[in-house]
């Protein structure tokens, strides 16, 4: 299946930009479309860039007629929680509005394979950890929602269109191109481990820790961090799944193991060699206190292995950051 071409809505950024890298070496070509919104042009660099909007109808079928993918990949999303608890109308006519027209536009050009990036955000609070792909789903903010509700037009569009899907549910993506060419750069940044590499080098003051009192085994939250590009080679897998005839599917995407908000400074301390100011405040609503993935399914389906642990992933991100200034 080498030499396919492949659309990556949503490829100039940061998930997206780093599936591009591994689609090329993997022998494909992939086209990003983007609006550049969130995206960048200089994250462009293994394949040919279309500006454009996921809501214009008439520009995505331009450029599906051009380029003839055999699959998209659909990065495309608002994915600030926090945002879209202040702005939840950005959030439906984007992440909701926007897949939809998508879906249309893919229909119609006879797209068959189609991989969307998803987020156990659809989950809600845990019932019960690690979470497996059975877990309710039950989204607890306006992001969450709106995945959810694409997740099932997905279902409906397979059931009833024959468009076939992979969802692939992220825990927390981390990390950066061992190589330095591309990394994490949002505006505002609101990750963890940028936030607190950026406190390392001295761009803002110190790092701020939400709940200190939570039952975990140090009393601060438990997340699975998951590099970049175990994520991008998960998202070709799926494609190759895809175009191989396989039927559709959610996934998680995680590690399976934890990290606590205190390890993973404490890990960023080891790394940069540099201590930096940490403050402890009160719980930030709608945190879960443990969010760790089950990912045998993606292993049995994708035959997908995480291959970098915390220490590689705190390594690229710190290597990326501190050559950049973004």
């Amino acid at each position: 299946m080498a030499g396919e071409t492949v659309l990556v809505v949503g490829g100039a950024g940061y998930i997206g930009s780093h599936t591009c890298l591994d689609l090329a070496n993997k022998g494909y070509k992939p086209v990003v479309f983007d609006n550049f919104s969130n995206g960048h042009r200089e994250f462009v660099r293994w394949g040919p860039a279309e500006e454009g909007d996921i809501r214009d109808r008439a520009r995505l079928e331009e450029v599906l007629a051009k380029h003839k993918p055999s699959a998209i990949l659909h990065f495309a999303a608002l994915i600030e929680v926090g945002e879209s608890v202040k702005d939840p109308v950005s959030f439906y006519e984007n992440n909701v509005i926007g897949t939809l027209t998508l879906l249309s536009a893919a229909q119609a050009a006879g797209i068959k394979a189609f991989v969307f990036s998803s987020t156990c955000a659809t989950y809600g609070l845990p019932q019960s950890v690690p979470l497996d792909e059975t877990h309710r789903q039950v989204p607890i903010n306006p992001y969450g929602r709106t995945k959810y509700i694409v997740e099932q037009a997905l279902a409906d569009y397979d059931q009833y269109r024959g468009l076939r899907s992979v969802i692939l549910r992220y825990f927390n993506a981390a990390g950066a191109d061992f190589e330095g060419r591309i990394g994490e750069w949002h505006q505002p940044e609101t990750h963890a481990i940028p936030l607190a590499i950026d406190a390392a080098l001295g761009r803002r003051q110190g790092f701020k820790v939400f709940g200190s009192d939570y039952e975990t085994r140090d009393g601060t939250c438990v997340r699975d961090y998951i590099h970049v590009l175990d994520l991008a080679d998960a998202h070709v897998r799926a494609v190759e799944y895809l175009l191989r005839g396989g039927d559709s599917v959610a996934l998680n995407l995680g590690t399976g193991t934890g990290t606590t908000v205190k390890e993973l400074l404490g890990a960023i301390e080891d790394v940069s060699k540099r201590p930096f100011p940490v403050e402890y405040i009160g719980r930030r609503e709608g945190d879960s206190h443990t969010l760790v993935a089950n990912n045998d399914k993606a292993r049995d389906v994708l035959g997908w292995v995480p291959q970098y642990d915390l220490s590689q992933i705190i390594q690229s991100a710190w290597d990326w950051h501190s050559r950049s200034n973004h």
